[in-house]
C-alpha cells in the first residue's frame, strides 16, 4: 500500500464535523451521479469500468466516502466528462486531510518562522512515513487502518513546507530520548535518523538535540510551538502553559519565546547535534 498521497485507500469516510469537507464530498458525489445517469450507465457497470464495487460507487455518490484521486480520473474518462470531474481533484485532495491538520498545514504554509521543541516524539514535520505509521498504530484505543493511512498521508503532506520558496526559517529542538527510541524497529529507526540529518543540513533549518544529562529547562512540561507570519503576528502553543491552547496575545507569546529561547541556549549547538545523530546512526 502506497502513502504517496495518490494511492492510499479506495475511499475514506467523511468527518461529519468537517462542514466544508462534507459539502465538498456531497457536491462531488452528486456530480458523479448526475454524469453517470446522463450517459445511462448503471452503478454496477460504472463500478466495473473504474475498478470499484457497486457498493463503493453508491457510497461515493451519496457523499459518504471520499474518493481516491485516480477514481476521479477514471470516472472522467469513462463518463466522457472532458476534464470537469478530474478538475475536482484539488478540493478532494484537501478534504482527505483531517480538518485540524488542514488548519495546521495552512498556518505552517504561511509562517516565515517556525520554532518547535519536542519532548516525546520526533516532530511531525520530521517524520518519515513508517515512523508516523508506527506512532499512529500504537495509539489506544486503536485507530482503524483507514484512519491510520489517512493521518500518515496528511502528516507527510505538511512537509511541503520544506519546499517553499522563499523558504521559512525553521528551528527544531528534540530531546535526546526522542532520537534514541527505535520507533518501528531498527530499520525504520535508521531511516528516521537519516531523515533528521537530511533536514538538519538544509540551509533554512536548525536542528538541535537536548542532552538527557542537561539541567532542568522550561520545556520539561511538554511541547512548545511558535509560528511567526509576514505581517508580524504570531501564534504559539505549549503543553505547559495557558492550558495548552493556541495563543496570539503578545504578552503570552513573549513568555513562550523566552522559554523557547532558553531551551535552545541549553541544547547542543546545531553542528554538535548533527554529529550526535551521526554517531547514534553509526551505533545502530
Amino acid at each position: 500500500m502506497s502513502v504517496d498521497g495518490e494511492t492510499v485507500d479506495p475511499g475514506w469516510e467523511v468527518d461529519p464535523d468537517d462542514e466544508w469537507g462534507v459539502a465538498v464530498i456531497a457536491t462531488v458525489g452528486r456530480q458523479l451521479k448526475l454524469r453517470r445517469e446522463a450517459v445511462g450507465m448503471r452503478a454496477a457497470d460504472f463500478g466495473e469500468a473504474v475498478g470499484y464495487g457497486e457498493d463503493m460507487v453508491y457510497k461515493i455518490e451519496g457523499g459518504k466516502r471520499i474518493p481516491r484521486l485516480d477514481y476521479l480520473d477514471k470516472a472522467d474518462e469513462v463518463l466522457g466528462a472532458g476534464g470537469l470531474i478530474a478538475a475536482m481533484k484539488e478540493d478532494v485532495r484537501k478534504v482527505r486531510y483531517p480538518k485540524r491538520v488542514r488548519e495546521l498545514a495552512k498556518l505552517e504554509a504561511q509562517a516565515v518562522e517556525i520554532g518547535v521543541y519536542e519532548s516525546n516524539s520526533v516532530h511531525g514535520l520530521l517524520q518519515i512515513a513508517e515512523h508516523a505509521r508506527a506512532l499512529f498504530e500504537a495509539a489506544q484505543p486503536p485507530y482503524s487502518q483507514d484512519d491510520v493511512e489517512r493521518m500518515v498521508v496528511a502528516r507527510l503532506a505538511r512537509q511541503s513546507v520544506f519546499e517553499r520558496d522563499p523558504a521559512p526559517s525553521i528551528h527544531f529542538v528534540l530531546e535526546e530520548a526522542v532520537v534514541r527510541r527505535p520507533v518501528g524497529g531498527t530499520m525504520v529507526w535508521r531511516q528516521q535518523l537519516e531523515r533528521l540529518l537530511e533536514v538538519g543540513r538544509l540551509r533554512n533549518v536548525t536542528l538541535q538535540i537536548m542532552p538527557t544529562n542537561s539541567d532542568a529547562h522550561p520545556g520539561l512540561d511538554g511541547k512548545i510551538e511558535l509560528l511567526k507570519f509576514p505581517d508580524g503576528t504570531a501564534v504559539g502553543r505549549s503543553d505547559g502553559a495557558f492550558n495548552g491552547r493556541p495563543i496570539t496575545d503578545p504578552k503570552q507569546l513573549r513568555i513562550l519565546e523566552l522559554r523557547y529561547g532558553t531551551i535552545r541556549a541549553q541544547a547542543l549547538p546545531p553542528r554538535e547535534s548533527l554529529a550526535f545523530i551521526e554517531q547514534l546512526l553509526g551505533e545502530t
